[in-house]
């Protein structure tokens, strides 16, 4: 049955945002742990290093490939079905690319990689969650606190991977067993979810723009281009965290550590950007996000000892927060609810398609290009300069239009 309550509740909201938070740090902790170790593993499966970091590009593939599909469900079933699917897909996807490690085969790791990215796909709509059932005010606010869940992730899962890379005679056999029991147990968490189901449409329901009309409207342009070039460079340079790292003489506790850091460097500041863009306006909190992103490039660049790695990593997750929670707030308040399923999952289907393109190229700058850890590295960081200039571009173009009414 459709529930026809009115969807601006405070009390709703709040509660939902609750157990979003809780899904965003347990759940979302898988996310951080296939980070690590996936391009690790590539690395050991793999008979051409340069291919590495593919079983992280499977994964953004596959949450690419599957956004529009899984949003369209949520628009016809509600979001605790979808999110009950990517919790099912990813205890799917990391047996599947369990058994590929304990095969010692490159391609099945691949499969359970792609099918994971289900479960990724699903994750990213719970910011758009938290928006369904808050008001304008507190829009902003509760799509922070859910981002901010991910403060958990980035404690417990490098902490998970470290101890459980090494905890069988399959290295990393353990971490995605643990994947595995996370989806299983974190699943529950939806049975509290309280979002009212889309009304069903009626010959007289209000149809809303077409996506071609959604996606040329200004706002809505830009906050694309910003939280796809946001996330596509942040998992540009992270996917080539660990390899970087590993293979500047450090270990792979080193590795995790960094990755902690800077996972926690993306959702701590989602306590008060909320604050931040309800005060300064979303552009300014965008543009920020957008200059910090270029500032990890540059201290990236400047050595490859272990304070660069923190600081580096650190500002990236940082530039992160400000450039994709600000352009996620500017979607949502650019659509109308009839217009959610087909703008979010067209939204999300053009940023993880950015993602897919910057992790495939990760590997490839990393191992394949100047002959050395630290050139690959140098490589990688220089990637980002050109799609920084477009988002920026784009800001300043909306910034200098009159404004619409």
């Amino acid at each position: 049955m459709t529930d026809t309550s009115p969807p601006y509740n405070h009390t709703r909201a709040k509660r939902n945002v609750t157990v979003l938070v809780l899904a965003q740090a347990f759940l979302g902790a898988q996310m951080a742990m296939m980070f690590v170790v996936g391009g690790l593993a590539g690395q050991s499966l793999a008979s051409n290093v340069c291919f590495a970091t593919l079983p992280i590009s499977l994964i953004v593939l596959g949450s690419m490939l599957t956004a529009s599909p899984l949003s369209a469900i949520m628009q016809r079933f509600g979001r605790r079905t979808g999110f009950f699917i990517g919790a099912a897909a990813g205890a799917c996807g990391a047996a599947i690319g369990g058994y590929g490690l304990y095969l010692a085969s490159f391609p099945i790791f691949l499969l359970g990689s792609f099918v994971s990215g289900i479960y990724m796909s699903a994750q990213g709509f719970y910011r758009f969650a938290a928006a369904d059932t808050a008001s304008d005010d507190f829009r902003p606010k509760a799509i922070s606190y859910v981002m901010a869940g991910g403060l958990a992730s980035a404690v417990i899962g490098p902490q998970l991977v470290k101890v459980t890379s090494q905890a069988m005679v399959v290295p990393f056999l353990g971490t995605y067993l643990a994947i595995i029991a996370l989806n299983l147990f974190g699943a529950l968490l939806f049975l509290f979810l309280d979002i009212p189901k889309p009304e069903p449409e009626t010959a007289d329901s209000p149809r809303g723009r077409t996506r071609w009309e959604l996606i040329t409207t200004p706002r809505i342009a830009v906050a694309v281009i910003c939280a796809t070039v946001s996330y596509a460079l942040m998992n540009l340079v992270m996917t080539s965290t660990p390899l970087a790292v590993v293979g500047c003489g450090f270990t792979q506790g080193n590795a995790a550590d960094i990755v902690t850091g800077h996972v926690l460097a993306m959702f701590a500041p989602s306590f008060f950007t909320g604050h931040l863009i309800a005060r300064f306006g979303v552009e300014r909190i965008m543009g920020l996000g957008l200059l910090i992103l270029a500032s990890a490039g540059l201290v990236a660049m400047q050595g490859v000892e272990l304070e660069n790695f923190f600081i580096a990593l650190i500002l990236l997750g940082l530039g992160w927060n400000f450039g994709f929670i600000g352009a996620t707030s500017m979607l949502a308040a650019s659509h109308e609810p009839q217009e959610r399923g087909r703008m979010q999952g067209l939204n999300d289907l053009i940023v993880f398609g950015g993602v897919t393109m910057a992790s495939l190229a990760s590997g490839g700058l990393m191992n394949c290009s100047g002959g050395s850890p630290q050139a690959g590295w140098t490589s990688v960081n220089l990637a980002m300069t050109p799609f920084l200039a477009l988002a920026g571009g784009a800001l300043i173009w909306l910034l200098l239009r009159p404004k619409e009414t």
